[in-house]
């Protein structure tokens, strides 16, 4: 018996988006949690509990956010200001620790000290990736912070999206997030070594092959406030089939996606998180 040729095509084409979506079941990369751990309706980001719960869940890193009080602290948190989660409208900057030591959350947090991150993730064998958010660039800081991570042992490891005003100081002290230009332009230093620095996106075939060419880490990324919310589920199962195919290994991700490198399937993901 023969079968028409455009059913023949079409049975091929049922079974390979079936043997895609099967094999991206089990595609495990290493995942680092965005904005400070597993956060949901009840866990703020960048608390000690998002931290906990990432621990728990078996991440590879945390992505952390840094910034600096006006006594010279250094804090995770993502906003400039404490207006989400603590209702003060007042900037980082313009708080000392101790001030900012006694807020609270609606959910009974609080805010974190960047050492008291590092100690928890030595103890737990957690990797950190910092999101620096200071401005300018105070050498004293900076060095400070290389400092915590050699007391805690997570240099070796350790992810930082940069700034401009900092890049020339943790060059080779950090690895460092850059695009395909950037890393382009860095391949022209004489101190050039792609160890220094780690494409930061999704990349296409093109720039992964070539970054996989010239020795670079690539970390893909899935961001909720980057993701279209119409067909939301539709475009998250896209990034990771194309990540999958492009065996990129590393993954910066919310929290609520990673119910996709997980075995059940049954599952959907939970709220916004970024209101």
């Amino acid at each position: 018996m023969k079968f028409p040729l455009y059913l023949l095509l079409n049975l091929l084409l049922i079974l390979s988006c079936s043997f895609a979506a099967e094999t991206d079941n089990n595609y495990k990369p290493k995942l680092i949690a965005h904005r400070g751990g597993v956060v949901d309706s009840i866990t703020p980001e960048n608390s000690r509990e998002a931290l906990l719960k990432a621990i728990e869940n078996n991440y590879w890193m945390v992505e952390v956010d840094m910034r600096l009080t006006k006594d010279g602290v250094l804090i995770t948190h993502h906003e400039k200001d404490f207006r989400k989660y603590f209702n003060v409208d007042k900037d980082v900057v313009e708080m000392t620790w101790d001030e900012i030591s006694l807020l609270k959350s609606k959910m009974g947090t609080s805010v974190q000290k960047l050492e008291d991150v590092f100690k928890l993730c030595q103890e737990a064998g957690i990797n950190v990736m910092l999101d620096n958010k200071i401005r300018g660039f105070d050498k004293t800081v900076c060095e400070k912070i290389v400092s915590l991570l050699d007391k805690y042992n997570l240099r070796e490891n350790s992810l930082m999206i940069g700034t401009s005003a900092t890049t020339e100081f943790f060059t080779g002290k950090v690895r460092l997030s850059c695009t395909r230009d950037q890393l382009e332009a860095n391949m022209k230093r004489l101190d050039y070594n792609p160890d220094n620095y780690y494409y930061f996106g999704n990349p296409s075939p093109q720039d992964a092959k070539w970054a996989n060419q010239n020795g670079i880490m690539i970390v893909g990324v899935i961001n909720e406030w980057a993701i279209p919310k119409e067909n939301e589920i539709k475009n998250v199962k896209k990034i990771i089939h194309q990540l999958k195919t492009l065996n990129i290994n590393y993954v910066q991700l919310d929290s609520k996606y990673d119910i996709y490198f997980k075995e059940s399937k049954d599952k959907k993901p939970t709220e916004t998180l970024y209101k």
